[in-house]
């Protein structure tokens, strides 16, 4: 079984449930998000999290801002309550670009429909925002399926596969990406082990990743993250494989935070380390890793841990949620256009403007 992190429910007067990742895998609840503030707050506490998964909520959130009971019933001030909308979900995370690439795609598109249609409706506006909402969702649905099939012959029989935070459905609208790989070369009939990193301080390895691959069938072995390097030592680790939140133009990649000492131990072994991400992903306006901003979240993910204090009260704490991995310690990146193998800067443009999808 894969899960499904996402989903709207009914027209424009819908609402967007979500599976709340707060709680599992103790729990597997789903919750409504009606209101485009419920979007902004599942965004930033992480009840929804994955790049693409952000982008399609926050492209559904949208849809949410448009059904304020008071909003003048023209295009103009439909327009207008977009506006405000997408400015408030940017601020929600700052790292993932599919947040804002999903929110500028929505708003380019809407502001042409006003300029095409000034008589319209708000009803209409509001159609025309589900829609690409519905767009979004379903291309991010098939470019799972395309980035599994582009990368599944990187995992090899009687092998072990090496993976940090989730990059499963539970990031995406689909089957992931990072695991959409190893879904596709389990439907295969590949067999081969998965080591999960727990992936501090909010171990979304351990509770996300290794209930995901569970539930597929796949076998699976959670490790501490300070367990990777002795366990490529034993010669257990034959593939490292992530997602990404923003690739810079020269292939530079931030991911969770543990990912960049997972490629220098990879390195360090002659491992090759793989990045599975959408085309949307990419930010050609970062020139390179140093430019890529990171977010900094709370003390206390780290000061406590299960509901307990783990440090000592008020001490000083650095907390970044990404690091930037280089684009040297990158074997492939694998999107859903293709492989891009030892990417830089010319390799990634020429990939982007590749018509092939």
């Amino acid at each position: 079984m894969i899960v499904r992190a996402l989903k709207w429910v009914g027209d424009i007067d819908g609402f967007l449930e979500l599976a709340d990742q707060r709680l599992l895998p103790a729990e597997y609840v789903r919750i409504r998000c009606a209101d485009v503030s419920e979007v902004y707050e599942a965004i930033k506490t992480l009840a929804v999290r994955g790049a693409p998964a952000i982008g399609v909520s926050a492209a559904y959130g949208l849809v949410l801002g448009l059904q304020k009971p008071d909003l003048d019933p023209s295009v103009e001030a439909g327009l207008e309550a977009l506006h405000s909308s997408c400015d408030y979900l940017a601020s929600s995370r700052p790292t993932a670009v599919n947040l804002f690439w999903a929110l500028e795609r929505v708003r380019s598109r809407a502001e042409q429909f006003a300029l095409e249609h000034p008589q319209a409706g708000l009803d209409d506006f509001r159609r025309f925002v589900l829609a690409q909402a519905h767009e979004i969702c379903r291309e991010d649905v098939e470019m799972c399926r395309r980035i599994g099939r582009n990368g599944q012959r990187f995992i090899k029989d009687n092998t072990g596969v090496l993976t940090h935070c989730n990059a499963g459905a539970l990031a995406t609208a689909g089957q992931g990406t990072a695991l959409s790989v190893i879904f596709e070369a389990h439907k295969n009939g590949r067999k081969f082990r998965v080591y999960a990193d727990e992936t501090r301080p909010l171990l979304q390895g351990a509770r996300l990743t290794a209930w995901e691959l569970q539930q597929a069938g796949v076998d699976v072995v959670v490790i501490c993250d300070d367990m990777a390097g002795w366990l490529m030592k034993q010669n257990k680790v034959q593939a490292v494989i992530t997602g990404a939140d923003r690739i810079a133009a020269n292939g530079d990649t931030a991911n969770k935070i543990g990912t960049y000492s997972l490629s220098i131990l990879a390195r360090e072994h002659g491992i090759p380390f793989y990045i599975a991400a959408p085309s949307s992903t990419f930010d050609l306006t970062i020139r390179s890793g140093a430019d890529i901003p990171i977010e900094q979240r709370s003390a206390d993910e780290v000061r406590h841990f299960a509901g307990k204090q783990t440090a000592p009260d008020n001490v000083a704490v650095w907390n970044p949620a990404f690091d930037v991995t280089d684009a040297r310690d990158i074997s492939a990146i694998i999107t859903e256009r293709g492989v891009i193998q030892n990417p830089d800067r010319a390799s990634i443009a020429k990939h982007l403007a590749s018509s092939r999808v």
